[in-house]
Order: C-alpha cells, then structure tokens, then sequence
C-alpha cells in the first residue's frame, strides 16, 4: 500500500487519464461505487443517509455514491454546500446522472436548518472537500463542520476528512477546522496526513478503496510504503533444511551499566528469540554477572568499566560480527562516548544505534556520516529532536521530511519511533510500520526492537526491508499479547519478546 503526498495524487490521477487514457468519469465512477460498497456496511434497511457534497473531485464522488445508494432503494439526500456555478466538469455530469434518477439537491440556508438535516439522519457522509484546500475553511463550510462534529451523526468521510490538511507541508499541526470522521474511506492511496500525530485521529477508522490506478503509476511518483502483514509474509526470509547457525548472524550488543543491566539483557534475548544465530554481550562483569542467568544461550565479552559504566579504556575487538548493536542502557559519561566513537569508527558491518548510543553520536555525526558500512539509528521522537536540535513540536509537524533529509544528509538508515513509525533510507525510500499498540508505552520496548532489528539486519535480506520487518514483528507481537492474553496496561517490554514466536507461527 502506497502513501501519497496531495500532488502526488493529482500527478498519478493526471497520469492515468491523460497517458493511460482512463476517463476522469469512469474513475469518478469507480471511486463512488467502491465508496458507496464501504458505506453500506454501516447501514440498516431504513437508513437516512445525508451526502453532503462540495465541488470539485470529492462532490463527484458525493453525487456518484449518493446515485448507487439510492438506486440500492436507501432513504438518501443530498446537501451541496457550494453555489451551482462551482460544480463542473465530471462532478457536474455525476449530479445530473443523480438527478435523472430521481434524487434531488437541497442547500442549506441557516445553521439551525443544517441541524435539523444533521439530526434526521443515521449517517452523515462528508463529501465536502478533498485534497485540495488550501488555508482554513471558510463559510458555510466551517460552520458546517462545527455543526457535524457536534452532533451525534455517524460521519463516514470521502477520501480525506474535510478541512484535513493532506500532507505535512499543511497549514501547521494545529491551525485547521476539520471534520472528525468515524471511519474515512480513502480513494487510491492513504495521505501522509493518515500518519501524522496532530492529524491522524480526524480519519477515525480508515480503509483504502481501489478505483482502477494502475500499480505502476504509483511506483512512479512515490517511494513511501505502508508496510503490514502482507509485505512481511512475502518478504521474510524463509529458512533452509541444510541452514546453520553460522548462516544467521554473529550479532554483538554493546551496551548495559550497573544501573541499567536490564537493557542489554532484552537486546540480546530479543535479537536470539527473532532468529540471530550467535549473540555476544559486551558489557561489563558485574553486569554480566546481573544478566547471565536470564540470557543463557548468548556469550559474553568483558570490557571495562569505571563507577558502572563502561570505558573505552581497552577498546573492544569489533571484528568478525554480523552486525553490532550500540547503546542500549549503556549510560552518557563521556568515557562511554569514546568507547561508542571507537565502535563507529572500527566496525565493518551495519551498526544500530540507540537510545545513549544516539546521545554520544550526536557529538559527531561526521563519524556516522564517513562510515562505509549500513549505519541504523533507532530515535524516539525526543531522541530526533535531540539529534535535529528542533523541538519535540516541530519535528511531529513534519516527520517524514525530517526523516528523509536526515537519512539523506548522513547516509543512514533512520528509524523514527512512534504510534505510526517511519522507516527511512539514505536513497529516499520511506516506510510507515503500523503495528503495535498502548502496551509499547513501556520501558525497555525500544530495547527490545534493537534486538529485533539486529536480528533482522543480519538475515538474507536488504537493510530496508530488514528494517521494515523488525518493526512489523514488534508491533504484531504487542497486538497478539493483549488480543489473547494481556491488556495495554500489563503488557511489559519482556513479555513482547516471549511473542515474537506467536508472531513467526501466525504469519508462516
């Protein structure tokens, strides 16, 4: 599933009528039929449905669904909420289909008349205004909007819920009236606005309805993903009869202290419970002496320590390891940040980094920008306005942007955390993970995915998509936890490593 920016989608629509020669009214059509098919699962025999259509694509659409639903024999009326020298083109030869069908256009003249509208009917469907809006919504649509989201309608949004900004380049995180939808039925492709924290509650539920646009003009002019069950089952690596344990990885973990010897403990038995072959932990002797008992399959390398956390005083051997994993509960002395400069600078395998492994590379990101190996940082949105030296607010406004250009800028691969997390690479590709549940809001979760991804990393795959499968995995872990046993409130970092197995058995 494809994720599009509103001029991507003008540019995919435009593509495929003017070089693909499909009719703009036969993909008005399609959209309103497929639409019409989403709204009938929420209605009863005697349903009042309301379509409240504007102009441009997004009326047609109202016009298109408001025709099928009537001609399925439904109580349906439709309100224009635009003057008629506004409907043109295809919209207009849809309204005069609906017509010639026997429906019949009203507009509402005062607030309390588009009260009674509202209140009369059972669901409510928001065919107002699309992707296009530019600025705030301006009389007698805010009204109209303020009207709706007060009353207690069922509102099934077309394509985008009105006043919605489509994309992060909006009108700002919170400057914008919109209409707060129960479920959006979104036309071709989510918009980025489906995954933003300040604008993705306004969507409700939402699914994708297919209207005809060819899967190639997607690959075209997008390269963001959706990446959910289906991607990871036709992705993951699948396992031979002859495999050793030599053929999954020889994984290191450098990390832990004396006050936090539980974060390497869940990076290693995270990393060998997805599947690594070999795991070593490199921390210090009294924090493997803390953590031995609870990782016993994994090998343990010593290094030095001074007051509990660890030294660059005999740096440690990088070579001969996969892929090594650096920072997890390992502390922010400055000591601490030589031994992860070092590290950086040694190894000849992909690294992740995380958590105070983020904080000591922010003191010279050079090192991460000049290595010649897949470099992977793992940031909490705290941890990338750190890293930006932006604020928490700013970076939300904007993340996919912030992602990619810092992907880009340091030659990484950039994981940003979060309810909807965002998978960069350094060759523009992106990817929204949207597994997971509340029972992640936890300590030690994003130690846990470390290990996972390091696992992940070192499988027969590319870094991308090794990525995009470790945040699949950790997040449908979460969800099968509390679907069958736990609950968002009990769910704890260590029970989402016991499942990760119910997610392999699930999938394969």
């Amino acid at each position: 599933m494809y994720i599009v920016t509103a001029k991507e989608m003008y540019d995919i629509d435009h593509y495929t009528m003017q070089e693909i020669g499909m009719d703009g009214k036969l993909l008005m059509e399609n959209a309103g039929r497929a639409i019409s098919a989403g709204v009938e699962d929420f209605l009863n025999e005697g349903s009042r449905i309301t379509v409240f259509a504007g102009s441009g694509n997004n009326g047609g659409d109202g016009f298109v669904i408001a025709r099928t639903l009537l001609n399925q024999k439904y109580e349906v009326y439709v309100v224009q909420v635009v003057q008629d020298a506004k409907i043109t083109g295809d919209a207009l030869y849809h309204k005069h289909l609906f017509l010639k069908c026997g429906g019949s256009v009203r507009t509402p003249e005062a607030d309390k008349d588009i009260n009674d509208i509202i209140t009369r009917s059972n669901v409510v469907v928001d065919a107002m205004v699309g992707i296009g809006i530019k600025g705030e919504l301006r009389d007698p649509l805010n009204r109209i909007v303020s009207v709706l989201n007060d009353s207690d309608a069922f509102t099934i949004s077309v394509d985008i819920p009105s006043g919605l900004p489509a994309d992060e380049e909006g009108f700002g995180a919170t400057e914008f009236t919109a209409v707060q939808a129960d479920c959006t039925l979104v036309v071709g492709a989510p918009k980025m606005s489906a995954f933003l924290e300040s604008t993705a509650p306004f969507y409700g539920d939402w699914q994708v309805v297919s209207i005809g646009f060819p899967e190639a003009v997607f690959q075209k002019y997008t390269n963001r993903h959706v990446w959910g069950q289906d991607e990871f089952a036709q992705t993951m690596p699948e396992r031979g009869p002859y495999d050793h344990k030599g053929d999954h990885g020889r994984g290191l973990v450098i990390g832990g202290s004396n006050t936090m010897p539980g974060s390497i403990a869940m990076t290693v038995k995270a990393a060998l419970k997805t599947g690594s072959g070999l795991i070593t932990a490199g921390t210090s002797e009294e924090v493997i002496r803390m953590i031995a008992s609870e990782s016993v399959e994994a090998t343990y390398l010593v290094l030095s320590q001074t007051n509990g956390q660890l030294t660059n005083d005999t740096p440690v051997a990088v070579e001969g390891y996969d892929a090594v994993a650096l920072g997890v509960g390992m502390g922010r002395n400055e000591e601490t940040g030589s031994l992860v400069h070092h590290t950086l600078h040694q190894t000849d395998s992909p690294v992740v980094i995380d958590a105070d492994g983020l904080y000591h590379a922010k003191s010279d990101l050079s090192i991460v920008k000049g290595r010649a190996y897949p470099t992977i940082m793992t940031p909490h949105p705290g941890e990338m306005a750190m890293l930006l030296d932006i604020s928490v607010q700013a970076l939300l406004s904007k993340p996919f942007q912030y992602s990619l250009e810092f992907a880009r800028d340091y030659n990484v691969y950039l994981v940003l955390k979060g309810k909807h997390t965002i998978i960069s690479a350094p060759d523009g590709r992106q990817a929204v993970n949207t597994t997971g549940n509340p029972g992640l809001a936890k300590g030690g979760s994003g130690d846990v995915l470390t290990g996972i991804i390091l696992a992940q990393v070192m499988q027969k795959q590319g870094i991308f998509q090794a990525l995009c499968n470790a945040c699949f995995i950790h997040g449908r872990s979460a969800e099968l936890l509390v679907e069958e046993a736990h609950t968002h409130h009990d769910l704890m970092a260590s029970d989402v490593i016991d499942g990760i197995s119910k997610v392999y058995r699930t999938i394969f």
